[in-house]
């Protein structure tokens, strides 16, 4: 007597093999293993070139100077660098992140950008989740008149940054121009962050740069130090 019961295979006969590429695992085997090598690899490399860098005092002694007096701060947006100057002097230069939006100069909030201009330290927090932040006072006059032109903000708001841009250490009034705009360390990813030896743009706008960096930025540097980028 026929049956039209469908033949099922029992479970003890099913094989992995018969689902699995053995090709394909040793395709994804290797290039997982090539990815851990490159990671270790560059890791490796951006702790060399950590290693070798010189300490901003043996940097100052090198140019002939034992203390710095007229210090400024030069922020290039382009080659992704800090330098410290003494007056016109360059003592040293250092690699940095910014913004995560760099196609363009910071024109408002939340726009990811670094703003383009002259500004000077105004505040320092020695107690922040970037480690240390030394905050600039954005927006300038230059950033409040463009934005006034604009109509992003009002001309009761202009004269208000106006007055805090000259009598305030940091403006306080928030507009649409955004705020907070500082140089700061990394934090808790400081070791993961300072070995890479590429730039990786993550900030809202702001200047980061290894812990040890800010520490020696800090040094030589107070409320009112100029800081152009550019």
């Amino acid at each position: 007597m026929e049956t039209n019961e469908r033949k099922y295979p029992r479970f003890r006969d099913i094989k992995l093999s018969n689902f699995i590429n053995k090709n394909t695992v040793r395709n994804v085997f290797f290039m997982t293993a090539g990815i851990f090598i490159f990671i270790i690899g560059v890791t490796i490399y951006g702790i060399i070139l950590n290693s070798l860098e010189d300490s901003l005092e043996e940097e100052m002694l090198e140019k002939g100077f034992t203390e710095l007096k007229k210090v400024n701060l030069l922020i290039d947006r382009k080659n992704f660098s800090l330098s410290i100057y003494e007056d016109t002097v360059l003592i040293k230069s250092y690699r940095i992140s910014l913004g995560r939006n760099i196609a363009v100069p910071k024109t408002k909030k939340d726009d990811g950008a670094t703003p383009v201009g002259e500004y000077k330290i105004c505040s320092i927090d020695t107690v922040h989740k970037y480690y240390k932040f030394l905050k600039l006072n954005y927006p300038n006059l230059v950033d409040a008149a463009y934005a006034l032109r604009r109509g992003v903000i009002t001309q009761s708001q202009f004269d208000q940054l106006k007055f805090e841009f000259y009598y305030e250490e940091c403006p306080k009034l928030e507009t649409e121009l955004g705020g907070n705009i500082g140089i700061h360390g990394i934090g808790r990813l400081n070791y993961i962050f300072k070995n890479l030896p590429f730039v990786y743009n993550w900030t809202d706008g702001s200047i980061a740069l290894k812990d040890e960096s800010i520490d020696e930025i800090l040094s030589i540097t107070g409320k009112g130090t100029k800081v152009v980028i550019k």
